[in-house]
């Protein structure tokens, strides 16, 4: 509609929308016109116009939560103002969802590392290699991402995880990483990955207390299945 949101109806705006009726009845595409406010003045297409293209472009909100900034401007009217605004939304969502494992806290479970970096790591397109720097009560010093892209020894080398874990003279360490396909299921570079880590870690006093890999809506514990 010519003129944008401001012409239509006020009980159709989704901001009145939700303020009146509730933020459920608001769809995926009137959700993302209020993150990005304005549509394209060049072609008057609304922001809901807008949020429409994106999912049409992207197919839904979990896939556009893992594509980036500049994945995001392919779509005409999306700059980058307004890809960052979506980047940022949909982060926050992600973190919302799973419980956070702040410094300080203490590692119990496998299962809290996964409810930490589920929803960040699952639909991302590359993958992701961290450790968890520990004290000696498994409490949690800081975390330090040592590569992005597919494993191979030389970019997940020792030096590159304990030269952090020295400085800040943790006492173990927690491998974690992220699996594109969705299957968590480790392969044999993770398991030479993880043999070569924890024997650099026993000569170092430092101690690797698991590796986890995130899948989709899955993980794997290289402890609780016996691999570690």
């Amino acid at each position: 509609m010519a003129g944008g949101i401001k012409v239509w109806p006020e009980a159709e705006r989704p901001r009145e929308k939700l303020l009146n009726r509730g933020v459920d009845t608001l769809t995926d595409a009137e959700l993302l016109a209020l993150i990005l406010r304005t549509g394209d003045a060049s072609t008057g297409q609304s922001a809901i116009d807008l949020g429409r293209q994106l999912l049409l472009e992207f197919g839904d909100l979990r896939t556009l939560a893992s594509a980036g900034v500049v994945e995001i401007c392919r779509v005409k009217g999306a700059g980058t103002a307004k890809a960052a605004s979506i980047i940022a939304a949909l982060e926050l969502a992600n973190r919302c969802q799973g419980r956070r494992l702040a410094n300080g806290d203490r590692f119990t479970s496998p299962q809290q590392v996964y409810e930490h970096y589920n929803f960040t790591y699952r639909d991302r397109r590359k993958e992701y290699f961290l450790a968890l720097l520990l004290d000696g009560k498994n409490r949690v010093i800081r975390e330090v991402r040592i590569s992005e892209g597919s494993l191979n020894q030389s970019i997940v080398h020792p030096r590159e995880v304990f030269n952090p874990a020295v400085r800040e003279s943790a006492a173990a360490i927690i491998l974690v990483h992220n699996h594109p396909t969705g299957d968590p299921a480790p392969s044999r570079e993770d398991r030479e990955i993880t043999r070569r880590l924890k024997e650099a870690g026993d000569l170092m006093g430092v101690k690797v207390l698991d590796h986890i890999i995130i899948g989709d809506g899955a993980f794997i514990s290289f402890t609780s299945e016996g691999m570690l």
